[in-house]
């Protein structure tokens, strides 16, 4: 990544903060008041920034390591492509960054290394008015993506429009989805592209019809209420992927500097604790460890 790029990215980041910072005079002054707290109580602050695929995982373990290291404080800024929190972190902006991916060579400028933390299954999912339907072939699931299936009668289920709920080319869910089911054809134009996880997640929640793909991991964590999808007769569950029946997963890690300061080490030592594992497990993630 060029340095122009990254200071793209970097004032992205600081005008993303900064507006939020300055939406009235009484939450700068809540700030203040806070940091006045933290400074007084020598709380140690760690900053994370991660993707939108990455951040779930991250604050999972951040709520646990907070429980019990009260001294520490982490906070999170607002989530963005891998890219930039691997710039925001090469500019000293935050202390981890959450990547779905390595490190790239045009990324690495010696000073930062990265470790994956765990899989994280994709599934697709339909929303809970979606009945009769609950099992995709490939031809079929490419077909819902190409437009060239329309409506839920066609798959068995009931006379309704599908609502194609979709992400970005080049974020990793979709990587994925093109990989393992869609291949190289164009997406229909009438899909609601989604810029971030989130969104689509609650978007498919309150869209009739609709169907999306995202990660199982997040569906077990906030037990939503959707309908998960078998594709060629095989469920997303880790016995399915431990076992090498369900492959579509993507690899969540960690970027941080070489060089971290202790509270940052003590953080990252516990995410891949024993302890770090079982929170995974409990959650729906592989972690790499257990599969090492």
């Amino acid at each position: 990544m060029t340095k122009i790029a990254d200071s793209i990215i970097i004032g992205s980041i600081l005008l993303g903060l900064c507006s939020c910072a300055s939406i009235n005079s009484s939450t700068s002054k809540t700030s203040n008041q806070v940091a006045s707290t933290t400074s007084s109580t020598n709380q140690k602050i760690i900053k994370i920034g991660g993707s939108s695929s990455t951040v779930t995982v991250l604050k999972l373990l951040a709520k646990a390591y907070q429980t019990q290291n009260k001294n520490v404080k982490i906070e999170f800024i607002s989530d963005n492509q891998s890219e930039g929190m691997i710039a925001a972190l090469k500019n000293d902006i935050i202390d981890i960054a959450g990547s779905s991916h390595k490190i790239k060579k045009a990324e690495d400028n010696g000073q930062i290394q990265y470790r994956e933390v765990a899989k994280d299954l994709l599934l697709v999912a339909t929303n809970k008015s979606v009945k009769g339907v609950t099992n995709l072939s490939n031809q079929q699931l490419k077909a819902i993506y190409q437009g060239r299936i329309t409506n839920w009668q066609e798959l068995g289920g009931s006379n309704a429009n599908i609502i194609v709920l979709d992400r970005p080319e080049d974020e990793s869910a979709k990587k994925l989805l093109r990989k393992y089911y869609l291949g190289d054809d164009k997406t229909t134009t009438k899909a609601v592209i989604l810029n971030k996880e989130g969104e689509l997640i609650e978007t498919l929640q309150i869209t009739p019809h609709s169907i999306g793909a995202f990660s199982l991991a997040t569906s077990v964590i906030k037990k939503l209420p959707i309908n998960r999808l078998s594709l060629n007769g095989i469920a997303p569950t880790v016995e399915n992927f431990t076992s090498g029946k369900y492959q579509m997963v993507r690899q969540i890690g960690i970027i941080w500097d070489k060089k971290p300061s202790a509270s940052t080490e003590n953080f990252i030592n516990f995410i891949f604790s024993k302890e770090g594992e079982k929170i995974l497990k409990n959650n729906g993630f592989v972690p790499t460890s257990s599969i090492e």
